[in-house]
């Protein structure tokens, strides 16, 4: 699939900066299709990572904010995650109007297995490129993260 999608992309040719967008743009791919048997969207399941991980009660506004996204998109999410029993609505003791979002147990171990595969891709990685490499790249992307938090 990369071959076949790189091989049509080295046809055209492409300035430094659309090179570098295209090599980023298909590790965060790589990335996020590496457990591809996965039951929801790769935007649900960081959803259901931060409900499932979160050290406080988690709010939709909460998530919303987090994830830097519209209310009503993590409504979407919320309802189908509802609906696919990885998650419930529990009406805020505070305020009848808020409810939080609470994993089930079904969601919790998607996350063990999820975040189980997320530490193999990246002992793989740190193998492939050594310890020094792999700790200077992490070191670039916390960098670029932080560029992009500020904008």
């Amino acid at each position: 699939n990369y071959n076949r999608f790189k091989n049509k992309v080295q046809g055209k040719q492409m300035n430094e900066e659309e090179k570098n967008a295209w090599e980023i743009s298909l590790f965060c791919r790589l990335n996020m299709n590496m457990k591809r048997e996965l039951p929801i969207r790769p935007s649900e399941m960081g959803l259901l990572i931060f409900i499932a991980e979160s050290e406080q009660e988690v709010t939709p506004v909460m998530a919303a904010e987090f994830f830097k996204v519209s209310k009503p998109m993590i409504a979407v999410m919320v309802k189908k995650l509802c609906r696919m029993e990885y998650i419930r609505k529990v009406p805020s003791t505070e305020d009848k109007r808020k409810y939080l979002l609470m994993p089930e147990d079904k969601a919790i171990e998607l996350v063990k297995e999820t975040h189980e595969e997320y530490l193999r891709n990246m002992t793989s990685l740190q193998k492939g490129m050594g310890e020094e490499r792999f700790t200077t790249f992490i070191g670039l992307l916390r960098e670029a993260n932080q560029i992009l938090e500020r904008e």
